[in-house]
Parts: C-alpha cells; structure tokens; sequence
C-alpha cells in the first residue's frame, strides 16, 4: 500500500466490482480512456482478472485502487501498465468526476512515480488522446516531456506519447 497525504493506494481486488463498473461507466472514462464494455459486476470482476490482477502476477505492478485516505472511500485508479506496443511501462489513472480538480490526480501520480523510481524504473511513458488537455496538462506538471507519436495496435489514430526520467 503506497500513502499519501491524503490518498491510500492498493491493489484491487474483487471486492472493488461495483466501484469498477461505475467508475469504467464514467463518460469522462469512456470518451478519454475507452469503452470497456463492462457492464455489470460479472463484467469488472472479468476485467479485473484479465488485466490488473494478471498485472500484479506478471509484472509486480498495475492499476491499483486509489481512496481517500481517511475514509477509505475508493475515489479512482491510478498505477503503471505494461502495454505490447510500448517499450517500457506507463503510468495510467482515472479518477470519478467529483474527485477531479482537486488535486488527487496529481498526488496519486507523483506517489506512483516515486513508487517506480523505487523500484528501478529509469524512465516511465504516458500516452494520451491529443484532445484531452487536463491529463496533458497533467503529464507536464508531473515533470513529462513530448515523446511523438503512437498508433496503438487495432486504431488507426495517432494519440501522444510522453515520457519521464526518473533520478
């Protein structure tokens, strides 16, 4: 578990299906991220098991569940992924509508960075849709610098790559 000032971040697990299909359910999670197709609790735990959890085994990382510290109400995800098309980790989160623009994105973030610093990541990727400005803006307060382009597998549009080193 990684702490914060305000924030507890840990590793999902099934108990966290509900808060999954709302939180994958957001249009703002939708329209910037992607459709999952998750619809119900069956979905998330299927979603769970395919992705973060098979990322905890094979990895030693992934997205894990970001809450609020003090009441442990879970309020987004942020962690790292290890995606075919890129040559090294990136950092992903997505937060529930009413917890952004209050600076919880940029502290989980900054936490999972000093979490791969730890764990002898030299360098960290980001990718993002060029029309969403928030988490480009994000990505360079975080210390993120332009890295081009990418078209990942099965899209035919390009989205941005970014990318940090990590002293």
């Amino acid at each position: 578990m990684i702490t914060t000032e305000r924030l507890l971040i840990e590793p999902l697990s099934n108990a966290d299906a509900d808060f999954l299909v709302n939180l994958l359910n957001q249009p703002s999670f939708i329209e910037n991220i992607a459709d999952k197709g998750v619809r119900d609790r069956a979905g998330a735990c299927s979603y769970l098991r395919d992705g973060p959890l098979a990322s905890y085994r094979q990895h030693g990382f992934g997205l894990w569940k970001v809450s609020l510290r003090e009441s442990h109400q879970p309020i987004g995800m942020a962690g790292l992924l290890k995606r075919d098309y890129l040559p090294l980790a990136d950092i992903g989160y997505a937060l529930l509508p009413e917890y952004t623009g209050q600076g919880y994105a940029y502290e989980a973030n900054r936490a999972v960075l000093e979490w791969a610093r730890q764990h002898r990541h030299r360098e960290v990727l980001a990718i993002c849709n060029p029309d969403n400005r928030a988490s480009a803006g994000l990505l360079y307060k975080l210390g993120f610098s332009d890295d081009g382009d990418v078209v990942p597998p099965g899209e035919t549009q390009a989205i941005k790559r970014y990318r940090i080193v990590l002293n």
